[in-house]
């Protein structure tokens, strides 16, 4: 791999192996069908319950507009409650049901197992390769993260 052609080539992997991952997790995946945005959002939820939409769409990139629409298409599917944030009546607070819970553990759980059964079919020097890149990899999400909260 040239230097040059390297970031291209490891986004480029990076995307397929979600893709890959997020299509084959689909087939099992109850209705209703998330799409990407509203998984980021629970995900989101689950780790800070209480978030607030300007919050979440400043963590997610989104405009709080798109926040809303998925909120209340989660909430509809009974995955978020939304309540009024007693420091600030005119915002709302969201907080993840059970169902969304049991879902996200759900999906981790599939995901970890597909992970797993693809990994174990790759020699050896393959599976330390993608062992030893983990923090790597964790570090450049770091730098993309900082980088999207300056702009």
């Amino acid at each position: 791999m040239e230097p040059e052609t390297f970031p291209e080539e490891l986004a480029d992997a990076l995307v397929g192996v979600q893709r890959l991952i997020r299509r084959r997790l689909r087939r099992q995946t109850p209705d209703p069908r998330l799409r990407g945005a509203e998984v980021e959002l629970l995900r989101l939820v689950v780790v800070r319950p209480g978030v607030g939409i300007s919050d979440a769409a400043r963590e997610l990139g989104l405009a709080a507009n798109s926040v809303s629409t998925l909120v209340n298409r989660l909430a509809g599917a009974g995955y978020l409650i939304r309540e009024t944030d007693p420091s600030d009546r005119r915002a709302a607070r969201l907080l993840p049901t059970p169902a969304a819970e049991a879902r996200l553990r759900d999906w981790r759980r599939r995901r970890a197992e597909l992970v797993r059964r693809h990994v174990a079919r790759l020699d050896e020097p393959d599976r330390r390769a993608l062992q030893a890149a983990v923090p790597a990899l964790r570090r450049l999400t770091d730098t993309l993260h900082e980088e999207a909260e300056e702009s």
